[in-house]
């Protein structure tokens, strides 16, 4: 983001970091505790009551570190596509852990329905994100 003056590129971090929070909270809650009940409640190592305050500060630091990036990876041409790439290439890496290490790691009931449940949240996560940031970008960014 050369060119653009420190306000302009604040303001980008901040909303990118947001935009990643609240569409995260959202997409994860709903799967959680809205689509995906039965699922999360047949975990057995699963947290009665969750630490939310970890969940919020992980959300944060993934949306900082992430805004901070996507500057590097826009290259030229429709934000919200470079915004969608950077969202699903982003998604593959960290949603990949979540989807195919912890069902390696705990005794889920099924490895197959975890994959799915877990890669299609992520997936939607992810794509929310990237279109958004790029939206972002394509305001405050250029």
């Amino acid at each position: 983001m050369t060119g653009i003056d420190r306000s302009t590129n604040l303001r980008f971090y901040i909303l990118a970091t947001i935009v990643f929070v609240v569409g995260s909270f959202v997409v994860q809650a709903s799967s959680h505790f809205a689509i995906n009940t039965a699922h999360y409640a047949a975990i057995e190592i699963m947290r009665k009551e969750v630490i939310m305050e970890l969940g919020i500060f992980t959300m944060i630091l993934q949306g900082a570190i992430l805004a901070y990036f996507y500057p590097l990876f826009y290259r030229s041409g429709s934000p919200v596509l470079q915004g969608l790439k950077y969202g699903l290439l982003m998604g593959l890496f960290l949603g990949s852990y979540i989807a195919l290490v912890e069902p390696a790691k705990y005794a889920v009931p099924s490895v197959g329905e975890w994959i799915a449940v877990e890669g299609l949240a992520s997936l939607t996560q992810f794509s929310l994100y990237g279109v958004l940031l790029g939206l972002i970008h394509g305001k405050f960014g250029r």
